[in-house]
């Protein structure tokens, strides 16, 4: 097959794919399985930057790509994975043939801990949409699992993967109250946001479960972040319409209203809920799940933006702005 002009051959697949010429894409795909890595980097690399743009166009070629995900070096599978979660933010339906080997990666204790932190993230978007294709025991439990076992890094797109399914089903996760809230006082102020968030989208179906999560959440009230202390405020709102607790923190929900305004309104409603007042109308958007996805991709880009130190380009790695000419876990020169 020959080249479009002026195209490399490492970039005719995106040209292709925009030209909507699926059948030689996938012709070229396979030629690609057999190309040296540094090409097939290239032409994964290109395909990534088309996807984060036009994920819609990948549907007719994502199971040739799973390929990828496998038998290739490391950071071709990271590079690949990463096009998973472009395509799946944009565009969730057309991955959901491809979720099974997207667990599978998930799954296996020996892929590359950024690989399988992609995977998660990609499986979360898909999630959203169609829990049913995601959202088996496995998956679940190699999520939460992760949470205690996994490397720091990788932890955050486990955490966001879990409130992603939340959105998707919240009951799915009613029975994983207790194990999510140990997490809610680690280091990373992602994982924190992630899962108090989760715990909010569950109340949003099954308030009573947040009874095995109360003591963490109260103390959530004290978060450095405002984005967790408003999620815990938020849970104690829905846990308040349910249930008696006998230590409902009336004083310190009462001080969080002068707070930042996303922590001060659900402050304000958790007490309401606690006295029984009827709520305003101004309070029919807060705690509810559409609310809550429309929010989340914002509030976690202002979460990364104010304490982001970037990332290795090649493995994902997590960087500080002052860091080594090499890549300190795949020794790519950065």
């Amino acid at each position: 097959m020959d080249n479009p002009p002026g195209v490399p051959p490492e970039t005719k697949v995106a040209t292709l794919l925009e030209e909507g010429k699926e059948a030689d894409a996938r012709t070229a795909l396979e030629g690609l399985w057999r190309a040296e890595p540094a090409t097939q980097q290239t032409c994964l690399q290109s395909l990534k930057a088309a996807a984060e743009g036009h994920p819609e166009l990948f549907g007719g070629v994502l199971p040739s790509l799973t390929e990828f995900l496998q038998g290739s070096e490391r950071p071709t599978r990271l590079t690949t994975a990463k096009l998973f979660v472009a395509v799946s933010e944009g565009a969730p339906d057309s991955v959901v043939p491809v979720v099974p080997t997207l667990a599978e990666r998930l799954a296996d204790e020996s892929e590359f801990y950024y690989v399988r932190a992609r995977c998660a993230e990609a499986l979360g978007y898909v999630a959203v949409d169609h829990p049913d294709a995601v959202v088996s025991p496995e998956v679940v439990a190699d999520l939460r699992i992760g949470l205690e076992f996994d490397e720091p890094e990788v932890r955050e797109k486990l955490a966001k993967a879990l409130s992603y399914i939340a959105l998707g089903s919240p009951d799915r996760l009613r029975y994983q109250v207790d194990s999510l809230a140990e997490h809610l006082h680690v280091d990373d102020e992602l994982v924190r946001y992630h899962l108090s968030t989760a715990l909010v989208v569950i109340g949003t179906e099954c308030p009573e479960r947040l009874t095995d999560a109360s003591e963490e959440l109260i103390s959530g009230l004290e978060d450095e972040s405002r984005y967790v202390r408003g999620r815990a405020a938020e849970a104690l709102g829905l846990l308040a319409g349910t249930a008696d607790l006998a230590s409902f923190p009336h004083d310190r929900l009462d001080a969080l209203t002068d707070d930042h305004e996303f922590v001060a309104e659900r402050a304000q409603l958790a007490l309401s809920q606690s006295r029984g007042e009827e709520l305003d109308s101004a309070y029919d958007e807060v705690a509810t799940k559409e609310t809550i996805r429309t929010q989340t991709a914002d509030i976690v880009s202002e979460i990364r933006t104010s304490g982001d130190d970037g990332e290795c380009p090649h493995c994902g790695l997590s960087l500080p702005d002052s860091g080594p000419p090499l890549c300190p876990s795949c020794g790519t020169p950065l």
